[in-house]
Parts: C-alpha cells; structure tokens; sequence
C-alpha cells in the first residue's frame, strides 16, 4: 500500500460528494461538531464526578437523603438548551 497522492484524495472527494450530495456535507459536519461537543462535555462532567465522590464533609441538609437523591441535568454544550435533560441515575437493587 503507497501513500495516497493528489489524485486519489480528488477522486475519494467527489466519489464522497456524488454518494451524499452537496448540500447534506454541511449539515452532516455541523452534526459531527456537535455530537463531538456533547461527548467532550459528558466526558469531562465524568472526570469531574469522579473526583467528587469522595466527599470530605458531610451531605448538607437539603441536597438529598440516600432515598431521594437530587437529580442531576445534563447539559450538552454551551448554549444548547434544546439538548439538555434531566437525568434518573439507576440504583443499585443487588443484594450481597
């Protein structure tokens, strides 16, 4: 296998161009750049979850028992308020 040359990167572009069309190329990119954002967001928000789980001082009043634990919202990116939703965390029902 050789390296790609000016004539196949030209010739993979309209081959790509015939199969989805001019005018889907931009939507399909915008859609790409979003869903990156999002998994960006929800993997930091992870990171950032599992730092927290030790917590050093005890639960405030308020902020929810073990058996109603405050929901959480996750938020896909900033500004994207159509996307945001709220979130039912599972519980773990397994007996040990």
């Amino acid at each position: 296998m050789g390296r790609l040359g000016p004539t196949e990167i030209i010739l993979i572009l309209v081959v790509i161009i015939l199969l989805f069309g001019a005018k889907k190329l931009p939507d399909m990119a915008r859609s790409l750049g979003k869903s990156a954002r999002i998994l960006k967001s929800e993997a930091k928000a992870m990171k950032s979850d599992d730092q927290q789980s030790a917590p050093a001082d005890p639960p405030h009043p308020g902020t929810g028992t073990p058996d109603q634990p405050v929901p959480r919202t996750i938020q896909a990116a900033p500004g994207d308020v159509t996307s945001a939703r709220p979130v039912t965390e599972p519980t773990d029902t397994t007996k040990r």
